[in-house]
């Protein structure tokens, strides 16, 4: 952040500038620390102009800049957006989780926001988004009842949040922020892998391998699964994952080469090892899960950890994949099976009961309106 500006070839003091412009320019100094905050945790250009969008928005909604923002405004604000924009519940959850993150970053001391703002407005940032005012996740339309895939939205935070308690965690000192960068990867690779909990927790580190038809992935091209889901009597079944993620194969490659040798003792060849030298629990999988999935209020009935295999299976379907890719990459025996995991959104059924109507439709009405014409004259 700096302390002077240049007009007309001079260096002014920022005391000199004029309020308005000193706001101004400090909201972008914000948006833009916190859009290197965001890019040095590998999210996506797309994930971070979505959100820089959204707080421009709520700035110009409410008439106010971050360091003047209060519960109030944001009370008022989301009340808004149900009553008046008639917006879905998800969607109002996921703004307040954006507001919610960029207030997380404004008021952390690492950062210094709030001895900036006392220089230069005599106020300071807080957090304005609680469990008393922001919204909470209900079945209304967001997804069938029981239990269900992650929408993209929840999905995206639930990792952000998952990685956002790993670097505060890791700012105040303590010693676990090693173990929570670790969970954080292994729910990315659950997912990014359509895996099992007992599938990624039983990974090692042999256990990937190249894909010579996507070289772009390196030596993390194929996932090779030695502990699939057995039939009964018999012994686990394996099968072979390839990637399609390169976001995840990039998480994974800064866990396995940064990350775990700080973590792992001698001669564990465990994926995921723990301080004492064994493999992580599937109760600390589970804890853990449960922890950041509590912290963004989603609903326990509804999405588990198995959740994550279902969305791998969900969003690959709406991205466009063939079913049976799906089916060999999940080690479904039946196409039956995987279509009980598909949970394709209502947006996604409405695309393709549009597009299915366009293709068989439009030439029979082209041709109606042709003889139709004919007919008249």
């Amino acid at each position: 952040m700096g302390v002077d500006r240049q007009v007309q070839g001079k260096v002014v003091p920022l005391r000199a500038v004029p309020r308005d412009d000193l706001a101004e320019r400090t909201l972008e100094e914000m948006l833009a620390g916190w859009r290197n905050q965001q890019l040095a945790r590998n999210l996506s250009f797309s994930t971070i102009n979505v959100r820089e969008a959204q707080i421009r928005r709520f700035v110009a909604d409410v008439g106010e800049y971050p360091w003047r923002w209060t519960a109030q405004l944001v009370d008022e604000w989301l009340g808004d957006q149900r009553s008046v924009s008639h917006l879905r519940q998800s969607t109002i959850r996921g703004k307040a989780i954006t507001v919610r993150m960029f207030c997380g970053y404004l008021t952390d001391d690492a950062y210094g926001w709030g001895e900036e703002c006392w220089e230069r407005f005599a106020t300071h940032p807080t957090q304005v988004c609680h469990p008393w005012n922001t919204a909470t996740h209900v079945q209304d339309a967001e997804g069938r009842g029981g239990l269900r895939a992650f929408t993209v939205e929840e999905l995206q935070a639930f990792f952000d949040c998952a990685d956002e308690l790993v670097v505060a965690s890791r700012r105040r000192g303590r010693k676990g922020w090693l173990a929570g960068f670790r969970d954080a990867t292994l729910f990315k690779v659950a997912y990014g892998w359509g895996l099992r909990r007992r599938e990624v927790r039983m990974l090692d580190l042999g256990d990937f391998g190249v894909n010579p038809h996507a070289a772009e992935f390196g030596r993390l091209g194929v996932l090779y699964v030695r502990h699939g889901k057995a039939m009964a009597g018999s012994a686990p079944k394996c099968r072979s994952v390839l990637s399609v993620f390169g976001w995840a194969t990039e998480c994974l490659e800064e866990w396995m080469t940064d990350i775990r040798p700080l973590l792992a003792r001698a001669g564990n060849t465990a994926l995921w090892p723990t301080e004492r030298g064994g493999r992580v629990s599937e109760t600390r999988i589970d804890d853990h899960f449960a922890a950041v999935r509590r912290e963004l209020s989603l609903p326990g009935g509804e999405l588990n950890f198995h959740g994550l295999r279902r969305s791998y299976v969900t969003h690959l379907i709406e991205d466009g994949f063939d079913p049976r890719f799906v089916q060999e990459q999940v080690g479904h025996e039946h196409a039956s099976t995987t279509s009980l995991y598909t949970s394709v959104s209502s947006d996604y059924r409405t695309r393709s009961l549009r597009q299915a109507l366009d293709k068989a439709v439009s030439p029979l009405g082209l041709d109606i309106g042709v003889k139709g014409k004919e007919r008249k004259e």
